[in-house]
């Protein structure tokens, strides 16, 4: 499996294990839990994508629960903060609302170490851009969280350049990354500069939801799906696997984010690691997600 380095603390995995349904599943054992770490670096995908959110603000303490110290020295983590909403330890909010105050950030550090049973946390990530954002109090209150070692990197979740290089001006520690939505279906990033904004100053972006939340497999999308199948047909992996291998394929050095919770299908996200996309071919893809060639 392919790294991707960002800085000298952090280096992740090409494809991403994403647990925003660890909490969804009928079976939160630490057993199950653990089988799905297994699984994921049987294949090399060493890095576990979570958020404080996930699950109601369950999930992290699932996986909390399940790891001990040898998986922990196997993995990186990545989480999330400033979603607030009115579920579980915030159900007493009125409304669902985003919080990139330096008391947020430094107690949702806190909180997501202690759920998890862990002493630092790779990647943390801003998941939500915030219209009240003071770019000088959340930018000095990521620093801190690094300069403390509790957190190894820093970055943003659904950021367009703009703000990036807002909360970027206020502080001292480099973004490493923006967790932004990239898939077939959803495609505009290649074209609104948002990855280019990224590509041109060296950050790997993650690309959360790349295969459409599972729109790409409807009736509509039936052309595309073919297309698909005729190419992972030929390297014996499913339609899933070449979708993300057209996101491997882009040289901005996308890392997808995968979840799933069923053991099968995470025992084939490595799949589209074997996957050659040439230029054609992924132009092929693309002007099928279009529906019509390209000007």
């Amino acid at each position: 499996m392919d790294r991707v380095k960002f800085n000298d603390a952090l280096e992740m995995s090409r494809l991403v294990y994403g647990m925003w349904r660890l909490g969804d599943d009928a079976d939160t054992s630490v057993d199950h839990v653990r089988n799905k770490i297994s699984a994921c670096l049987d294949q090399g995908i060493t890095t576990m994508d979570q958020a404080d959110i996930y699950g109601g603000y369950e999930a992290e303490a699932i996986l909390g629960e399940a790891l001990t110290p040898e998986l922990r020295n196997q993995i990186e983590i990545v989480t999330k903060c400033d979603i607030v909403a009115p579920v579980g330890r915030y159900s007493g909010a009125l409304v669902k609302y985003y919080d990139t105050s330096r008391d947020h950030i430094l107690s949702s550090v806190d909180h997501s170490l202690r759920l998890m049973k862990i002493d630092h946390i790779d990647l943390l990530l801003i998941h939500r851009p915030d219209p009240l954002m003071d770019a000088c109090e959340t930018g000095a209150a990521l620093d801190e969280v690094v300069a403390s070692g509790k957190v190894r990197a820093v970055g943003v979740s659904n950021f367009r350049p703009w703000d990036w290089e807002l909360l970027q001006a206020s502080m001292k520690t480099p973004l490493v990354t923006n967790q932004i939505e990239i898939s077939l279906l959803h495609h505009a990033p290649f074209t609104n500069g948002d990855i280019a904004f990224h590509q041109k100053n060296g950050q790997p972006p993650m690309a959360w939801s790349p295969l459409g939340g599972g729109s790409l497999f409807e009736p509509k999308n039936a052309a595309l799906r073919a297309a698909l199948k005729s190419i992972g047909d030929d390297y014996g992996v499913d339609e899933a696997a070449v979708a993300v291998a057209w996101l491997l394929a882009h040289p901005a050095r996308i890392l997808p984010v995968l979840g799933t919770n069923n053991l099968d299908r995470i025992a084939r996200i490595g799949d589209a690691a074997k996957i050659q996309i040439d230029r054609e071919t992924w132009f092929d893809l693309y002007t099928h997600a279009l529906g019509h060639e390209v000007a």
